[in-house]
């Protein structure tokens, strides 16, 4: 491995931790001695690596340091692929949109053989119920923390109107769903996007940080969060 993939080894390794990650297990990953690592570790901050941490402590790349493009090999390409191609099969005209962008963005950067084996596997996402026009509001409502207005249908198709704190839309098999704090029942409350008969964005923003009580909403759930380590 030569120097330069060395270096931006470790920087891969930091990429996306929210705990220090250990100069031991950043060396074992680099495959070389802790000394050397020391030094690569200075040789980054050098060149401009927002590196935090110590020896014993363990090192964090900070967030929004800007990382060069990544090596994917076939198996994490494909998954790239595929996951992109089923954003642009359920999300709404901007979402899809962006995964087109992005997903070409990432075959022009992938060496000819890995993009070519990703594109031609075979794997094809099937489109959903692509409840597009209320997805978009509540992206866009879950982006700036605002509280929406929903009239919503029930199963038996009594008709209600309801305050709700957008926290999270989950996609199903056979449903989009948003996870919501419901005003009126005072409570959390799940209602499917194709029962949706109107959203209105409200100038009120949520009591709290979405990420707080998305965190309470998991926690009222009993679903872990998502492990980025």
């Amino acid at each position: 491995m030569s120097r330069s993939a060395r270096l931006l080894g470790i920087l891969q390794a930091m990429q996306g931790r929210r705990r220090p990650v250990t100069a031991q297990a950043l060396a074992e990953a680099a495959g070389v001695s802790l000394r050397t690592l020391y030094r690569d570790i200075e040789t980054l901050r050098g060149q401009g690596a927002a590196i935090e941490g110590e020896a014993g402590l363990g090192y964090l790349l900070r967030p929004g340091f800007f990382l060069p493009p990544l090596a994917f090999d076939e198996e994490e390409a494909e998954a790239l692929l595929l996951g992109l191609r089923w954003v642009a099969r359920r999300g709404d005209p901007d979402l899809a949109e962006a995964a087109e962008s992005a997903f070409g963005k990432l075959a022009a950067i992938l060496p000819p053989a890995v993009e070519a084996a990703a594109s031609g596997s075979g794997l094809v996402p099937a489109a959903g119920p692509g409840q597009v026009a209320p997805l978009a509001a509540l992206r866009q409502a879950m982006r700036q923390e605002s509280k929406i207005r929903l009239d919503y249908a029930d199963k038996a198709g009594v008709a209600t109107r309801r305050v709700v704190w957008p926290l999270a839309v989950g996609f199903f098999t056979g449903a989009e769903v948003l996870a919501a704090w419901c005003e009126l029942r005072q409570d959390h409350r799940h209602f499917r996007l194709d029962r949706m008969q109107a959203v209105a964005l409200l100038p009120d923003r949520l009591p709290r940080r979405r990420a707080v009580l998305l965190a309470e909403w998991r926690l009222a759930q009993a679903i872990e969060a998502p492990d980025r380590n």
